[in-house]
């Protein structure tokens, strides 16, 4: 089993806790869950997207039933749909709503079907850098939260759970709860130092049981984790699943999302930066200097709330119905959800190198015009993004 060896995610500490425990508030708060993203808009990027689920539904099945995501256009990116096709069978989409998050589907129902069936979305997004530049003094503690907040505060079924085993080891990682951010930052430090990314031990899920049993997973096992953590701490937290918009196996990616006034929905992505600081501290061309920069650059990037213009927001929040109902209640949906007869099909990790078998595939490709660099693996950005020069 391939493993990436364990990393520190957050050094110092002194990153961490900036501020102290006191909350200053200095404007009033919105709390509305459906606020839109309040941060710094940049870099956009315009994404010609070419996205197919091929699908090889078992012998002698009668219904196959296939739910594609649909993005949202928000403050964060604008979405200009495009069409549809299936093939072999030619089936028109139903588009609906779940009701619990609002997320958008489009629907396919084959009758009948004989063999592999394609899907095939085309469709126009453009994609902005977020940049919440926060600053722990300014977030707003919360003595009642509206009940619309509920469904990003409560335990799951799935997903975020939060139990006993979970709920001792926030007692431990936060043992005295203050400034709202300061919390979160500890856990996310706490994943950062104690779970390993690894495909080939992922839930695929967002399970933050399986997180902790594991010591690791892969995006939505770190971000299912503190999520359940920043609940326990009794902050609204959420899934946010999506498209890497870069060449890959894999095309799905999730963040976390942590409501946090009067900034509003703050995303945070603990895996990758995890990831982008293992590859800063093996990397033998830098200078020992030029390295400590890039470090400290990744986690200022990290604290301040930060979203690349190369990832496509589908869904948000886990463990809901879907619209029209599914045989069961999903836990997320990455990029696709198949039930054949239903029953589900198993949701596929092509990044996993153990895998060799599976009920579904994408095929994607992302066309932007102009070039882009991944910022969780191209250096420069780092030095961009804290204004200094290459």
């Amino acid at each position: 089993m391939h493993m990436l060896r364990r990393t520190r995610l957050f050094a110092p500490a002194a990153l961490l806790l900036a501020c102290s425990a006191a909350t200053v508030a200095t404007e009033p708060a919105v709390l509305d869950p459906q606020l839109d993203y309040q941060a710094l808009r940049s870099n956009p990027v315009t994404w010609q997207i070419d996205f197919s689920v091929i699908v090889t539904p078992p012998y002698g099945t009668k219904v196959l039933r296939v739910w594609l995501p649909l993005a949202p256009s928000d403050a964060g990116q604008q979405v200009t749909e495009g069409e549809f096709e299936s093939f072999p069978l030619h089936v028109a989409p139903q588009i609906d709503a779940e009701p619990r998050f609002g997320n958008r589907f489009a629907y396919f129902e084959f009758h009948g079907p004989q063999g592999a069936q394609i899907i095939r979305h085309r469709f126009q997004a453009t994609v902005w850098q977020l940049d919440w530049e926060l600053q722990p003094e300014r977030v707003q503690a919360v003595e009642q939260w509206p009940g619309a907040f509920d469904c990003y505060r409560r335990s799951e079924t799935q997903a975020v759970v939060l139990d006993e085993e979970l709920r001792s080891l926030v007692q431990q990682i936060v043992p005295q709860p203050a400034n709202p951010l300061d919390d979160l930052l500890r856990v996310m430090r706490w994943a950062g130092e104690n779970f390993s990314y690894d495909h080939a031990r992922a839930s695929l899920t967002a399970s933050s049981r399986h997180a902790l049993a594991n010591r690791g997973g892969h995006c939505s096992d770190y971000h299912g984790f503190c999520a359940a953590a920043g609940r326990a701490l009794g902050y609204p937290t959420r899934i946010a699943y999506g498209l890497h918009l870069l060449p890959k196996n894999s095309p799905s990616h999730c963040k976390l999302e942590a409501y946090l006034p009067p900034y509003g929905w703050v995303s945070f992505d603990v895996s990758e930066t995890q990831r982008l600081l293992e590859r800063l501290r093996e990397d033998a061309e830098l200078q020992e200097s030029e390295r400590g920069r890039l470090i400290e650059a990744a986690l200022a990037r990290l604290t301040s709330g930060f979203r690349d213009h190369t990832w496509l927001c589908l869904t948000r929040g886990s463990d809901y119905d879907l619209a029209p109902a599914a045989g069961r209640r999903v836990a997320v949906v990455r990029t696709a959800y198949i039930e054949a007869d239903g029953e589900p099909l198993p949701d596929p990790d092509p990044a996993d190198p153990k895998a060799r078998q599976f009920a579904w595939m994408t095929a994607h490709d992302y066309r932007p015009d102009r070039p882009v660099s991944y910022p969780f693996s191209d250096y420069r950005t780092l030095l961009d993004h804290v204004g200094a020069s290459p």
